[in-house]
């Protein structure tokens, strides 16, 4: 008999399996294994100012358009493909992570989905997200 558990958690990007075997004899096996997906998170700040919160990530060598930006609630999801560069080498040192990358990000309070202004300059993808304020009703 062999049970397979599945979890993953969405702010750490692994994915982990549990898997126990029992044999027909009477000893027990268990196994832990931890397998890496392919998705990186890129440094992000998220913080507040009096009318917004902004959320900044680091991602150079991307496009405008490459960037797939969601938002539910207070959960924010960005997602994006950094491409490799398809030549052919031999690395001698490698630090800069490619592929695919996802950030996500649950902001401190409600905001304004319609009015939310992004950009991507010089590496940085910036969003600045308006906050909403309860409505005041006079009797």
């Amino acid at each position: 008999m062999v049970d397979v558990i599945s979890k993953s958690d969405r702010l750490n990007p692994e994915w982990y399996f549990l898997e126990e075997a029992q044999s027909l004899g009477s000893t027990s096996s268990s196994w832990r294994v931890k397998l890496r997906s392919h998705i990186w998170r890129p440094p992000t700040d998220v913080y507040e100012t009096k009318d917004s919160v902004v959320v900044r990530v680091e991602v150079a060598g991307m496009r405008e358009e490459d960037f797939s930006i969601s938002l539910s609630g207070k959960e924010l999801v960005i997602r994006g493909i950094r491409p490799d560069i398809p030549e052919r080498r031999a690395y001698h040192q490698m630090e800069i992570i490619f592929g695919e990358f996802m950030s996500e990000v649950e902001l401190p309070c409600d905001v304004d989905a319609e009015q939310v202004k992004a950009e991507y300059k010089m590496g940085f993808l910036r969003l600045e997200l308006p906050k909403t304020y309860p409505q005041k009703i006079k009797i």
